[in-house]
């Protein structure tokens, strides 16, 4: 039975209706309505192999395209079709956009950014004497400014972990307009918040291991296009490099695809709140999240996305036990990026914040809801209502009770035979507790 999918009309359905139905196999009568896992690394050849056909598992590999042909079908919407491609993870597909840089070449980047694509960022400009120009991606005309002479502009909106919104239309248009090749990091947006594409971009670039995959159960990266040329430089780079995904990750990948509509709604609802809430405490000095109707990316935000994403920016107040305190690791007042947790189970916890916390909300009439995430039925630091604001409490205060003392002695001595009495001797002062 092929796993080649049925060719998809965006146009007539909605982007959370593509999730669920892209990439599966042709309705035929008895044929399957879920791709298989085709475990190959080689297939049957006879004669010289066409354009086309499969014959290397690395080249190709028909795993790959029902997943590839759904995020394809999520990032082009209804207009003009592209191309997606699958990589081994987030990172190798970052390397594969770095090296249409040639030696000596420039980079745009913004100043904020994911933190191990821009230690790869460096390592090229040692290594290639490539030019980096980094710049607050928010500030249009900066962005604009330092186009001129530049071969790459990467753009992150909003970016990680500081949540800045560029004006994606202005810079991907500037950047056309000189002849600049444009990506942009949707990870954070995601298809369903954002589609670069429709605002002049180039590539669009994922991390799959987070919101579209879902899970946490996968490692993936992919990259999209409408250019066939450039999707053919970059497929190139995939097979030589071997930047390749595992046919049963990519099935996993698919499957996590599925929910994204639901698992995306509810995250950005849960962060929405969330940073409604700590805007009011008083151990927070400032909250990012574009849904605040005061933070700077709201307009942009508002005009060019639809929703405003789940993760969260936040400064506890140094005065704080949160600001006072080490948090992971991080020196104190340290902006942390928190993503609630969403239907799926994934979560994400950035510079030592406070993880996603059982917490209540209110319904329209005022009254308690149900807790939200997996603490639900138990009221956790951010717990509401309640006179005053909620107490926030950093994860790495909380430790479990330990076990009495008395209890493991006289537990030990009922094991071996022996006496409580003879067990409780030689406590002498020491606490018990």
């Amino acid at each position: 039975m092929s796993t080649t999918p049925e060719p998809h009309e965006a146009s007539e359905l909605s982007p959370a209706t593509v999730v669920v139905s892209a990439g599966r196999p042709a309705r035929v009568q008895g044929g399957h309505i879920n791709p298989s896992v085709p475990m190959n690394s080689t297939y049957v050849s006879q004669g010289v192999v066409t354009s086309g056909e499969l014959s290397y598992a690395r080249g190709d590999n028909d795993a790959w395209h029902p997943f590839e042909e759904a995020l394809a079908t999520l990032e082009c919407g209804g207009g003009e079709p592209g191309e997606a491609l699958v990589f081994s993870s987030g990172m190798a597909a970052i390397a594969a956009v770095f090296a249409l840089v040639p030696d000596g070449g420039t980079i745009v980047l913004p100043r904020h950014a994911y933190q191990a694509g821009m230690v790869l960022a460096g390592q090229i400009r040692d290594r290639h004497g490539v030019t980096l120009r980094h710049v607050d991606i928010a500030d249009t005309d900066a962005v604009v400014a330092a186009l001129d002479g530049a071969d790459l502009l990467l753009a992150e909106s909003p970016t990680n972990p500081m949540l800045e919104v560029a004006d994606l239309p202005a810079v991907l248009g500037a950047a056309r307009a000189r002849g600049v090749r444009s990506v942009v990091d949707n990870t954070f947006a995601t298809p369903l918040g954002q589609r670069p594409l429709e605002h002049g971009a180039d590539i669009v670039l994922h991390s799959v291991t987070k919101y579209l995959a879902g899970h946490s159960d996968v490692v993936l990266g992919a990259l999209v296009t409408r250019d066939a040329e450039l999707s053919a430089t970059l497929r190139e780079h995939r097979t030589l490099h071997g930047a390749i995904a595992g046919p049963f990750e990519v099935w996993l990948a698919l499957r996590g695809l599925r929910t994204l509509a639901l698992r995306f709604e509810r995250a950005q609802a849960n962060a929405a709140e969330l940073a409604r809430r700590l805007a009011d405490h008083p151990d927070v000095a400032e909250v990012r999240h574009p849904s605040l109707p005061g933070d700077p990316g709201h307009e942009r935000a508002t005009a060019q996305m639809n929703g405003f994403g789940a993760i969260i920016g936040v400064r506890p107040a140094e005065r704080s036990g949160v600001g006072r305190r080490r948090a992971g690791g991080r020196r104190r007042g340290r902006r942390a990026a928190v993503a609630p947790r969403d239907v799926a189970g994934r979560c994400g916890v950035h510079a030592g914040a406070p993880p996603p916390l059982g917490h209540r909300s209110r319904d329209g009439a005022g009254g308690p809801a149900a807790p939200v995430g997996r603490h639900r039925g138990r009221r956790g630091p951010l717990a509401g209502p309640g006179p005053g604001p909620p107490r926030l409490t950093p994860w790495l205060w909380a430790r479990p009770l330990r076990p009495r003392v008395r209890y493991r002695r006289n537990r030990r001595a009922h094991n071996q035979g022996g006496s409580v009495e003879g067990a409780q001797e030689g406590l002498g002062h020491r606490a018990v507790g």
